[in-house]
């Protein structure tokens, strides 16, 4: 695998993805932009299966969380079957085993929330005591506030795995990432696009990452074309407020940063799962550059943490049984 280390330009590059039709979608998205900057490069995929993959029947906040999606993936980059890793970023762990780095952030799709259904066409059509999927607490957190009338019960697999849940009429609405919807050429499943405003997105969600080992220099370098800097700034001050407060599958925590007149925009939020508690922080900065954005990150972190957000992660995480919740 590292054979190409001494040439001017890679010869041969392995990607790790997971199996899932839309990790695979990411995994072919990535060797095409490959192939355009490096014509002669043979680029493949080695397609695993996860652990997160593997257990369907059980929450991710009770079998471990978002890393069960990687450490396969990790483990192949470390015996050099593969080079690098391609991740959803809202999948990643805020935080990295030694040995390994996130080089390169993609530009964003679609960060937002999706309503999908047969039968309705939004949230608020739905009659009271309908059943709502979601695989996620930060989402679970919102439709008990907004919608306390409705139904919210887990859902997990892959995109079409839930699909197909909701066709045979497990539930009458399903919440998904538009990103993936879109990537998939399945917009048309979309009924409506939560505001940000009433879901605000997970830190990360709707842009993809690329895992390196942390001493392949040489092929950061031949990545550094695809790394997109605003979407960068963005996800690394959402992902900083999650680090800061120990966020995890556990803890209904949500990071979502936008540019407007060239200024980035950071919104934070921290609610209990009932969403009897919510708390909210937004701040701004004018510097484009990725040290100003990770600032940026702590500030609105350290608004939420003087509400109390600890607090909420401290007693979510010790009810899970993870103390740090990392």
């Amino acid at each position: 695998m590292n054979s190409e280390t001494h040439s001017a330009l890679p010869r041969t590059l392995v990607i790790a993805s997971r199996e899932s039709r839309l990790a695979m979608w990411q995994a072919e998205h990535v060797r095409c932009a490959l192939h355009k900057l490096y014509p002669s490069c043979d680029v493949k995929i080695l397609g695993m299966t996860t652990r997160g993959d593997q257990i369907l029947d059980r929450t991710l906040s009770k079998v471990g969380g978002k890393g069960l999606f990687v450490k396969e993936l990790e483990s192949a980059l470390a015996d050099g079957r593969a080079d690098l890793a391609v991740h959803s970023l809202k999948d990643v762990p805020m935080e990295l085993p030694a040995g390994f780095a996130l080089s390169t952030i993609m530009e964003r799709e679609d960060p937002r929330d999706a309503f999908v259904s047969n039968t309705y066409d939004s949230l608020a059509a739905l009659p009271a005591g309908s059943v709502v999927g979601t695989s996620s607490l930060r989402r679970e957190a919102m439709l008990r506030v907004r919608y306390p009338q409705l139904v919210v019960q887990p859902l997990r697999g892959n995109l079409d795995t839930r699909l197909a849940k909701l066709d045979r009429g497990d539930y009458a609405a399903i919440i998904l990432a538009a990103a993936g919807l879109k990537r998939l050429g399945l917009a048309d499943r979309i009924r409506a696009l939560l505001d940000p405003d009433d879901s605000l997105p997970a830190a990360g969600q709707g842009a993809l990452g690329i895992e390196i080992r942390a001493d392949r220099a040489e092929l950061a370098a031949w990545l550094a074309p695809l790394h997109h800097e605003h979407t960068a700034a963005a996800v690394e001050a959402e992902r900083m407020v999650s680090r800061m407060l120990g966020g995890s599958c556990e803890v209904p925590l949500a990071a979502y940063a936008t540019w407007r007149d060239g200024a980035l925009h950071l919104r934070g939020m921290v609610a209990t799962p009932d969403g009897q508690r919510v708390l909210s922080a937004q701040a701004s900065s004018p510097a484009p550059t990725v040290g100003a954005a990770i600032e940026l990150g702590r500030e609105v972190a350290a608004s939420l943490e003087s509400q109390g957000a600890l607090d909420i992660v401290r007693s979510l995480s010790t009810a899970s049984g993870d103390v740090t919740g990392a």
